[in-house]
């Protein structure tokens, strides 16, 4: 059987290679603070940054499905440094936070190499992980001010996530499709 010919490497695909790095390099962070967050015994703490894990690993699929769908090579890449040592819960917070806003970036980069390349299939695929990330930095801003009124009570901090479920609005039916589907 002969192997197909796949399509030449542009940046947008040179970006979502790189955007597969990164989103396992943050399902691994998450795992991180999870790991953080279940040693302290903060259930839903550690319940909250599973789940964002999961999100982050699902958002590489979706990415490698996409690319897999266009006839594009995909390279599984290992993983970046992962944080393990904190100090205190605003810390790690302020981690996801930061990350969050780091992908943002980033998906606004492809976003726009897309659209310089008339990709426009690209460019509307971007368009749903751009939307996700106003949501995701939104979440952890807020977060990250509750954690910051709870003044060091982080029960206070548990039964909020506990009541408001944070991050916990389900699958989007708007999500692209997820290589071996989603978790």
């Amino acid at each position: 059987m002969a192997l197909t010919k796949k399509q030449p490497r542009s940046k947008f695909y040179e970006l979502l290679q790189a955007q597969i790095h990164n989103e396992f390099n943050a399902s691994q962070q998450y795992i991180a603070l999870a790991v953080w967050f279940d040693a302290e015994d903060l259930p839903q703490l550690a319940k909250h940054f599973y789940k964002q894990s999961v999100e982050e690993r699902n958002h590489a699929m979706a990415l490698i499905q996409y690319m897999l769908d266009t006839d594009h090579h995909v390279e599984i890449p290992g993983t970046g440094d992962v944080r393990n040592t904190f100090s205190d819960v605003t810390e790690l917070i302020e981690l996801a936070l930061q990350q969050e806003k780091e992908v943002a970036t980033d998906i606004q980069q492809l976003a726009k190499a897309a659209r310089a390349e008339e990709d426009y299939i690209g460019e509307q695929f971007t368009q749903w992980f751009l939307k996700e990330q106003v949501e995701e930095i939104s979440q952890m801003s807020t977060l990250l001010n509750i954690v910051k009124r709870a003044n060091g009570n982080l029960f206070e901090v548990e039964n909020h996530l506990h009541r408001e479920s944070i991050g916990d609005g389900g699958a989007d039916s708007g999500m692209p499709p997820v290589a071996g589907g989603a978790l």
